[in-house]
């Protein structure tokens, strides 16, 4: 009998299964032992039976065959809550699967339950209404971040090895950053949306929470490739995994330029102290040269936040404002905010703002092939917040806590979150920028740093 779940990567679990080592059944029962007994609060929602049937017959030659996976409360899952994290939406049910949890499970990984999410994914922090704190593992007074808090708490917690995660403002990298996990945000429609995906912003990406590069290398093997329901998603590429460590030679001579704050956001001193390091270290490494070029993006957490609203309106329709003292305060004074201003003039005003990021991210990349900057500007702050707003005793405002993460968004090129060590006990992450469709490149940078100097694949118990 397992007395607790795997606490290696998802790709070794696999290979357990394959020997005989493990069996998915002895697996799922640890996992869901480990969920009921943890004081993390990281899921949101289990289906025990439908997963224990799936792991009896589970095809462990498959890619995640047997692998117990948490999905983001934002995802949907056929039969299971469609809440978004708020209130109003309690009682919703997702009518079908998204076209990644599909794939994951032809794949062979095992649905196990949702993880908790901020509401509708719009604050870097995992408390709602609806499921209350999502703590950090490692150290339970701090937020593992969000909207995809449940997700690396619980692959950081030692509950699971994989969950979902989704990226519209930085939440996938805020998280992993903040719990000491990789995390790639992959180019824009590199993984499709849908079924009836929404367009609005054009921001947020899917990808995962893992404890390894090998593990998002075969996340998206599996989930990536075009689907005609998501008209922005990209054709599908093939060797993630397979090409780990093949590309070593061509990182060599490539450019790179440090700029931890991008010229535009408050790094914490000491953050920015031990993320420097590992920046320098990984371009020794790779054989990059660092050079001298003006990184200054835009700041434009304001229009990225504003623009982003307007898909709340569109879920909550006719029960908002009547539900508006449901929502957390975020998001609530947010919605009161697009009532007053969101009109066309707003509109315009958006949109040249995102031609202004676009156009000075381009010119950088004209330059360099990586940006090396700081993941987070802070490390974990409160489970309940507030979201800091003095940096270096400076007052930057709470919308310096998106500013290193939004720029890709908005840019939509991929960017990586590297674990740097730790910062008062707290993990803390180099953020790698790259260039549209060059995902490979930058995990092999994250390999590099994953075997030269290792990362725990899960917080200290």
């Amino acid at each position: 009998m397992t007395d607790a779940p795997w606490d290696g990567d998802a790709v070794s679990l696999v290979e357990a299964f394959r020997s005989g080592e493990r069996t998915p059944l002895e697996e799922l029962d640890a996992t869901l032992a480990a969920i009921d007994a943890s004081d993390i609060n990281a899921f949101s929602h289990l289906d025990s039976d439908a997963a224990r049937k799936a792991a009896a017959n589970v095809d462990v030659t498959q890619p995640f065959g047997g692998v117990p996976i948490g999905i983001k409360e934002l995802d949907h899952v056929h039969g299971w809550p469609a809440t978004e994290a708020s209130v109003p939406l309690k009682d919703e049910i997702a009518q079908f699967d998204s076209t990644k949890v599909a794939r994951l499970r032809e794949a062979g990984a095992i649905p196990v339950g949702l993880t908790t999410a901020s509401e509708f994914g719009g604050v870097n922090l995992t408390y709602t209404r609806l499921n209350g704190a999502t703590k950090n593992p490692w150290n339970r007074e701090h937020t593992p971040g969000g909207s995809s808090g449940g997700s690396a708490a619980a692959v950081a917690g030692g509950l699971i090895t994989l969950a979902t995660g989704g990226d519209g403002g930085g939440s996938i990298r805020i998280p992993a950053g903040f719990t000491g996990l990789p995390g790639l945000k992959a180019t824009y429609g590199r993984i499709p949306k849908g079924p009836e995906m929404v367009m609005a912003s054009l921001t947020a990406v899917s990808g995962c929470l893992s404890r390894s590069v090998r593990d998002i290398a075969r996340f998206f093997d599996v989930a990536n490739g075009f689907d005609h329901r998501d008209p922005y998603s990209l054709p599908r590429v093939d060797g993630w995994e397979a090409g780990l460590g093949t590309l070593r030679d061509a990182l060599r001579g490539k450019k790179a330029v440090i700029a931890l704050d991008l010229g535009s956001a408050f790094v914490d001193d000491e953050v920015a102290a031990a993320v420097d390091i590992a920046a320098r270290a990984l371009a020794e490494d790779a054989g990059l040269e660092l050079v001298d070029v003006p990184v200054k993006t835009p700041e434009l957490s304001y229009e990225w936040a504003l623009s982003g609203l307007s898909e709340i309106v569109m879920r909550l329709g006719d029960r908002y404002p009547d539900c508006a003292a449901d929502l957390t305060p975020e998001i609530g004074f947010g919605m009161q905010v697009v009532g007053e201003m969101y009109n066309i003039e707003a509109r315009a005003r958006i949109e040249a703002q995102r031609v202004r990021m676009n156009e000075t991210m381009a010119a950088i990349f004209d330059e360099v092939d990586f940006v090396f900057a700081s993941t987070n500007p802070n490390v974990a702050f409160g489970v309940k917040g507030p979201l800091p707003d003095v940096v270096n005793g400076v007052n930057v405002g709470p919308g310096n806590n998106g500013a290193l993460t939004i720029p890709s968004n908005i840019f939509g090129n991929p960017s990586m979150q590297i674990p740097a060590g730790l910062v008062r006990g707290l993990p803390v992450g180099l953020q790698v920028l790259g260039r549209h469709h060059e995902e490979p490149l930058l995990l092999e940078l994250a390999q590099m740093v994953e075997q030269a100097r290792p990362w725990p694949l899960t917080a200290p118990r």
